[in-house]
């Protein structure tokens, strides 16, 4: 998309997706699931009938669920990879990460997901210990 110009006036929808996207939200709206913080705990806990079932991170939300577990990234990987929103399922033992993109310029959103296995791999390897799936 071209700022200001007529190129991409359809990515219009992907900026309103962004925007309005908000993976707390959609769960919380869902009949016997609610949310709530844990003091001490990094996140937002996912609970389905009042039995937690996730955890939900947000960007630096993430690296404070790492401290918890006593893992020290900076020794793991060279830069913090920040998720737009993460969800630990505990019974499945899985990290989902979420990034939420929408196409802005020509190629932006094409390189962005070349990144995507690249991304994986470093998260495989922060959550190694914890013996999570990415």
């Amino acid at each position: 998309m071209i700022s200001g110009g007529k190129q991409g006036e359809s990515t219009l929808t992907g900026l309103n997706f962004e925007h309005e996207v908000d993976l707390q939200t959609q769960l919380s709206s869902i009949r016997g699931y609610t949310l709530k913080e844990t003091p001490g705990k990094a996140g937002v806990g996912v609970y389905y009938e009042d039995k937690l079932v996730a955890r939900c991170f947000r960007k630096f939300d993430f690296y404070r669920y790492l401290k918890e577990n006593r893992i020290d990234w900076k020794s793991i990987i060279s830069k913090r990879l920040l998720p737009d929103d993460a969800i630990l399922v505990i019974v499945r033992e899985t990290l989902f990460i979420i990034e939420v993109k929408y196409q802005h310029v020509a190629g932006s959103v094409d390189e962005k997901l070349q990144t995507c296995d690249f991304k994986r791999k470093q998260y495989q390897k922060l959550v190694k210990p914890l013996n999570l799936k990415v």
